[in-house]
């Protein structure tokens, strides 16, 4: 059984779409999907990437496609009532039902309902202490809980940013990264074992040199 580290943070309209279309990613192959909450502001910055909410036009864009994407996907996706937003809130939140930095599919699901559908605010009080009764049974309430949740968070997003992972939603599986929602169908194309990756073209991509000198 191979295990597939799928790393998301609430704030991407991708990482739902993703998350929602993983399962039939995986058909048929025996995996162990390990959920991994990261910050993605972090992994941007380590890039200077503004990503696309920071971009003009960009943004406004994203925003079309991805509510035209949860539409054709079926997932549906309505976004929020500010985007972007703080996502530490729904991190921490996440990560206090965990001890492993790795939450399951339900805690997920949950969050990226809460954000996703509905098109009200993510960040409203009242919302997320709403939020807080599905996930009543696995949050844990020990003294140390608040601070193993931020240690947890910090701890992912360092390692996310060490094994190369410069967004989400990003899939790793045998120390290869498919990143997005479109790569998705690669991701599936390497499990039914397709004869591209035999090759050397994933390899090669990391060696070609760039045209461009460095301003």
């Amino acid at each position: 059984m191979k295990t597939v580290d799928f790393y998301l943070d609430f704030v991407s309209p991708y990482a739902w779409l993703a998350f929602h279309a993983l399962p039939q990613a995986l058909q048929g192959h025996s995996v162990h999907v390990r959920y991994t909450p990261v910050l993605l502001g972090a992994l941007l910055q380590q890039h200077n990437n503004p990503g696309p909410a920071g971009i003009a036009g960009k943004r406004e864009w994203t925003y079309r496609h991805v509510s035209w994407l949860g539409h054709s996907l079926g997932c549906g996706l309505q976004m929020p009532a500010q985007h972007p937003f703080n996502p530490l809130p729904l991190l921490r939140l996440a990560l206090r039902t965990s001890r492993d930095g790795h939450i399951n599919r339900f805690t997920a699901d949950a969050i990226f309902r809460h954000v996703w559908l509905g098109g009200a605010a993510a960040l409203d009080a009242d919302r997320l202490q709403a939020l807080e009764l599905p996930l009543a049974e696995q949050i844990k309430t020990d003294e140390g809980a608040d601070q193993r949740a931020k240690d947890l968070l910090r701890s992912n997003t360092d390692a996310a940013i060490a094994a190369g992972v410069f967004g989400v939603p990003a899939v790793a599986v045998d120390g290869k990264q498919f990143w997005g929602l479109d790569g998705l169908p690669m991701l599936t194309a390497y499990l039914n074992g397709d004869a591209w990756f035999a090759g050397n073209e994933w390899d090669s991509a990391a060696n070609r040199p760039s045209g461009l000198k460095p301003a």
